[in-house]
């Protein structure tokens, strides 16, 4: 085991040598005069509250998952953090959004090490705030998108194993998706794709990942726990709600109307499908529960996030009511099969991310504008993300397996990876005595 933490190190040990011997351009961090300040102001703000949905996530999983798994569901969004934020120094910038190569990938040369990443706007990708800022504003989508994976695997994953998965995923599935969709010389941007804030390229591709991590690894063995914290669920979901504004009027890159139309559009779809969700699980039957408000709530975030730009209020209501219904459905579904995604990351990011860009497609330029056209587009976006995504992030997991087993042993999942993979524990100080004991054979 020690190995593969040497190697890690290492690897942390030699970013650092380099860092010291890149040079830096003289006047990089010299204020621009195409900069604005007031969009710098906004996009600073945008970029903080981005950040904040990771730790919001981490509740909002950790909530949901058993006593003993709490600890390490809500470390395993955090530590995106860490490994994504050098990543995209490093050469993830570079790869998404770097010099194109073949409509497909980003130099990785371009931005190396965040060479020439300053002060200085970039007319090409943003006119008016500093490349730095953007480049800041993009790290933390790559952040969040890893950790919405998380909680198909919940309660069953190697800590280590997932952390090379993560690395790899941000290589081979996030940076190209962001790079077709989202760079001007993009394959799907040429093609027309609308994706305002990440319905393709973070829920839909994190979605089906987490499907393909689920039947990769197998259900949980023994009985599933009743949530730990339901507290934590309502507080992930409220900073997930609020570092959502962030994500989809800061994707208009300036202060302006269009901003304002995605923050109005963001608030009302997520309201929407709160109510939607509690009003359509009375309707089957069951009560309305805290945990199905702040599911819904999110669900509506993820339905609007490719069209907040573009639609209008009332359109945005609709999106979210009947995203919210098809999500709903598809969580019933799943727990009649098989699958065990343990925290229904493919019914609901999956699932909201496909339907609000296949929405996207209908109301922006679309069908309702009568043009089928950029419909099947946005259709055949779909296809093409989904089928990318699930094989070669199936790949991925197989070949991090040979490196190191995903899985943790019987053992470790009966004990709880809080205690097994972190040799800590979830709750007050003078509780799990005794499991703690029997853990380090006292």
């Amino acid at each position: 085991m020690k190995k593969r933490w040497i190697i890690m190190m290492s690897l942390m040990v030699i970013i650092s040598l380099i860092g010291v011997f890149m040079p830096e351009t003289a006047d990089i961090w010299e204020p621009d005069e195409k900069m604005n300040t007031a969009n710098v102001a906004w996009m600073i703000t945008a970029t903080i509250f981005v950040l904040m949905m990771t730790p919001g996530l981490s509740f909002f999983y950790g909530g949901m998952v058993g006593k003993k798994n709490v600890i390490s569901t809500i470390l395993q969004s955090f530590i995106a953090m860490g490994i994504i934020s050098v990543i995209w120094v490093v050469f993830g910038f570079s790869l998404a959004f770097g010099d194109d190569i073949g409509s497909f990938i980003g130099n990785p040369a371009t931005f190396f090490m965040f060479n020439n990443v300053g002060a200085k706007v970039n007319d090409f990708l943003a006119p008016t705030i500093p490349l730095a800022l953007y480049a800041l504003f993009q790290m933390k989508f790559a952040i969040i998108t890893p950790s919405l994976i998380t909680g198909s695997f919940a309660e069953r994953v190697r800590f280590s194993g997932y952390m090379v998965f993560m690395i790899l995923f941000c290589i081979f599935v996030y940076c190209p998706l962001a790079h077709w969709t989202w760079h001007p010389d993009g394959f799907l941007r040429q093609l027309g794709v609308i994706d305002f804030a990440g319905g393709i390229v973070v829920h839909a591709s994190s979605g089906v990942a987490a499907l393909a991590g689920a039947l990769f690894l197998g259900r949980r063995n023994g009985k599933v726990q009743a949530p730990a914290n339901i507290p934590f669920v309502i507080l992930g979901a409220a900073m997930l709600w609020l570092g959502w504004f962030g994500f989809n009027a800061g994707s208009s890159l300036a202060a302006d109307g269009v901003a304002i139309k995605a923050f109005l559009n963001t608030n009302t779809a997520s309201a929407t499908a709160m109510l939607v969700w509690i009003f359509f699980d009375c309707l089957r039957g069951r009560k309305p529960s805290a945990m199905g408000a702040a599911i819904g709530a999110v669900v509506g975030l993820v339905a609007i996030t490719p069209s907040a730009g573009y639609v209008t209020v009332g359109e945005s209501i609709f999106i979210a009511l009947l995203t919210t219904m098809v999500c709903n459905i598809a969580v019933h579904w799943k727990n009649h099969t098989a699958v065990d995604d343990a925290l229904d990351v493919f019914p609901t990011h999956g699932v909201g991310g496909i339907f609000g860009t296949i929405m996207t497609g209908v109301f922006v330029n679309g069908l309702i504008a009568g043009d089928v056209k950029v419909f099947l587009i946005h259709i055949l976006a779909v296809v093409i993300v989904c089928a990318y995504t699930f094989i070669v992030s199936y790949a991925l997991y197989w070949l991090t397996n040979k490196m190191i087993p995903m899985r943790v042993s019987a053992k470790s999942e009966e004990i709880g990876l809080d205690l097994s993979q972190h040799d800590e524990q979830y709750g007050f100080a003078d509780t799990g005595d005794r499991e703690l004991a029997e853990y380090h054979g006292k």
